[in-house]
């Protein structure tokens, strides 16, 4: 007969190296603290609705609490045979109380046992993500303020298009992040639903009580359906959607990096301690940690693909594929949270070359749009006026000179009435400062954006 705990109806053992395959013990020991919080609650109900007398209901809480103590003391030694935290833990408790240790699992199943584990596992680190993300917000509002009226090319298709704000640059970054947050606060309202109650499937016989078990874990509500309650994993799925989004965004940002630290562009200068130099090379400082925070995103991605490819087909309810809803999302927190711990202390020390930024602006026909809305206002149709400077900028070209250069005679080739005002318009920091449409690049909005943030993070 099987020694398992489930072991009744079988009558012989699987081999090792099955019970290995099986086994999630590796990996949901991470989940230890919660299960142990699951079963606490669970017990305190049996005794409060009078399943449990008093006397076996507080000899298993002091069990459950030495073995809390000795998990967060690192003294618990967990076993394959036991497949999973839950049994491992129940195991331990019987081996220290008895066999009174049994009665703990009254009214319960595995099935809703893991998915309370795993709601309390996110529901216990959502936040930390979110003050995270905060921290990097508050960097860049930071670097923005001090660089309003740094100028830069912005760019599109990687080609110089017009100038703009290096602060307005790094204030798009902290929209990204800011959806991301609110994204991981929604993710909040669904993990925050208790699943224990719904035993294996159809919910149980005893007189539990959920709403006391939700009370006691902190959960905002419980679930009304049990079939729902133990197979559902959207709240999983939503957190590697918006742990997916979260990442593409800190990879944009990193490759960029990447590229404003080269020798070509010398935007940016990144600190010793967020670079690593070369075993052959002497001269060289690579942007180590901004390639492996963008590398990083392909596995989270991965995660994500790899749960909804195995949730896809999965009849209700609990099914034995759901076990491999956990290593993804464990390496997936394993990684947000220090890649936005390195991204932020790789913006807090980054070195900006402001006149690097101003040069590369100064010798480009990034200001031709300006020339192009300022004929406009003499009265030529912008399609007329976009032709007739893209004329211009070929023969700036030809003549290896920028369009600022030519004479005000040859402007006024154009339009008569033409003055020296057309230099001042082609300025590039004038170019930005002028953008005032509402959320574009102009000083003064900029420095409304950043205000605006700042009130945002304050609350």
């Amino acid at each position: 007969m099987s020694t398992k705990l489930w072991g009744g109806r079988f009558q012989e053992e699987s081999e090792g190296w099955v019970n290995e395959f099986g086994a999630s013990i590796r990996f949901d020991q991470l989940m230890a603290d919660e299960d142990v919080m699951g079963s606490l609650a669970h017990v305190k109900m049996l005794q409060k609705t009078g399943i449990l007398s008093e006397s076996d209901s507080q000899q298993i809480i002091a069990g459950l609490e030495e073995i809390q103590q000795d998990i967060h003391t690192n003294k618990i030694q967990f076993s394959t045979d036991n497949e999973d935290i839950h049994m491992n833990i129940e195991s331990i408790l019987t081996e220290r109380i008895g066999a009174v240790a049994g009665k703990l699992h009254t009214g319960r199943s595995r099935n809703d046992q893991v998915a309370t584990d795993f709601h309390l596992y996110l529901k216990v680190r959502l936040p930390k993500i979110i003050q995270a993300i905060e921290a990097v917000q508050t960097t860049l509002v930071k670097l923005a303020e001090e660089n309003v009226e740094t100028v830069m090319p912005g760019y599109t298709h990687l080609q110089h298009a017009q100038p703009i704000s290096y602060g307005h640059y790094l204030m798009a970054y902290y929209q990204m992040l800011k959806r991301d947050k609110e994204r991981f606060t929604f993710n909040e309202q669904h993990t925050d639903i208790l699943p224990l109650g719904s035993a294996a499937l159809a919910g149980t016989t005893f007189p539990i009580d959920r709403q006391f078990v939700a009370s006691e874990l902190g959960f905002d509500s419980v679930y009304a359906n049990s079939l729902d309650a133990v197979s559902d994993r959207d709240f999983v799925l939503e957190f590697l959607s918006n742990a997916s989004i979260l990442m593409m965004h800190l990879s944009r940002l990193c490759e960029e990096i990447s590229m404003w630290v080269s020798y070509e562009f010398s935007y940016l200068e990144l600190s010793d301690a967020f670079t690593t130099g070369s075993s052959i090379m002497p001269q060289k400082k690579n942007p180590d940690m901004a390639e492996l925070i963008r590398g990083k995103s392909g596995r989270v991605f991965g995660h994500l693909m790899g749960l909804l490819a195995t949730m896809k087909s999965l009849p209700l309810a609990y099914n034995k594929d759901l076990q491999e809803d956990k290593e993804g999302t464990f390496d997936t927190v394993k990684t947000i949270l220090p890649a936005l711990k390195v991204l932020n202390g790789m913006l807090k020390s980054l070195k900006v070359n402001k006149a690097r930024m101003q040069a590369a602006v100064e010798n480009d026909y990034s200001n031709a749009t300006e020339l192009a809305d300022y004929l406009t206002t003499k009265g030529i149709p912008f399609r007329e006026a976009h032709k007739i400077v893209g004329e211009l900028v070929y023969e700036a070209i030809e003549g290896q000179q920028n369009l600022q250069d030519f004479p005000l005679t040859k402007f006024q080739e154009i339009d008569a009435t033409i003055d020296e005002t057309v230099y001042e318009i082609l300025d590039p920091v004038t170019a930005v400062r002028r953008r005032q449409s509402e959320g574009g690049t102009g000083f003064d909005q900029v420095i409304q954006q950043i205000q605006q943030a700042k009130t945002e993070l304050s609350k």
